[in-house]
């Protein structure tokens, strides 16, 4: 993934915040790009998270997890279970970015705890050196500016060296701004800024759309990353079929 999206690549994936294999395998055998597995609004259960894991891999699909608030540890366990990367939700400020950045990467870059008999060393297949360069080469971070204050602290924020990618939360956004919702114009302008922000620092943005219409637009308006929401897919989906029952004779 992360050469790719150094090559220029645009890569589609779907947003999974509820523990089923199965739905892995299904976005892989469609053809998804990667698996956007949620732990911060869905379960933490690292069980489950393991076999989405393996089952994306199996189908060829890179993972990025979603972890909480201020959770290391975690951390910790996503990249040594195999996950591609991670993606931060909250970061305000360069120096939250850096301790991001400190948690999901090896030394020197980083402080994470070394060890290559997990998955992700292939059970301690490979040599510590290879196993560092994969991690060089591999791994992915992510972080999502959600506030007022990370808005106005976005620029730093970019800037800190190990940051891949950037997300704007529009949600999140809307309470910190104080406004009724995503499409308030002054979250929409924030978000305008942190694209052309993005952009003019060289990172990856990083889109959660809703539907393919939308995803089309977010891949031409410049994302690099856009994730499907599986629960909105499917309850749009489930309210069209009851619907289409509750109108029938």
């Amino acid at each position: 993934m992360r050469a790719k999206l150094r090559s220029g690549e645009q890569l589609l994936g779907v947003l999974v915040r509820m523990p089923s294999e199965e739905l892995v395998e299904m976005a892989g055998v469609a053809g998804m790009d990667y698996v956007f597995i949620d732990c911060e609004h869905g379960p933490a259960d690292l069980i489950a998270l393991r076999q989405h894991v393996t089952a994306a891999e199996l189908h060829g699909m890179d993972v990025l997890v979603r972890v909480g608030q201020n959770e290391p540890a975690l951390i910790q366990r996503v990249l040594d279970h195999g996950a591609t990367g991670i993606v931060v939700p909250h970061v305000d400020s360069a120096e939250q970015a850096r301790a991001v950045v400190q948690q999901a990467r090896y030394a020197p870059v980083g402080d994470r705890g070394f060890a290559t008999y997990g998955r992700a060393g292939r059970f301690g297949q490979v040599s510590a050196r290879e196993h560092l360069q994969a991690d060089a080469d591999r791994t992915v971070v992510v972080v999502m500016i959600e506030s007022h204050t990370g808005c106005a602290n976005a620029e730093e924020i970019m800037a800190v060296p190990g940051i891949d990618g950037v997300m704007g939360g529009p949600a999140d956004l809307a309470l910190s701004f104080g406004v009724d919702g995503p499409s308030d114009i002054r979250v929409l302008q924030a978000l305008s800024t942190l694209h052309n922000q993005a952009a003019t620092a060289d990172q990856k943005r990083m889109e959660i759309v809703s539907s393919a219409e939308q995803a089309r637009h977010s891949f031409a308006a410049g994302a690099h990353l856009v994730v499907v929401n599986l629960t909105h897919v499917l309850m749009k989906t489930f309210d069209e079929l009851v619907s289409v029952g509750r109108s029938s004779p």
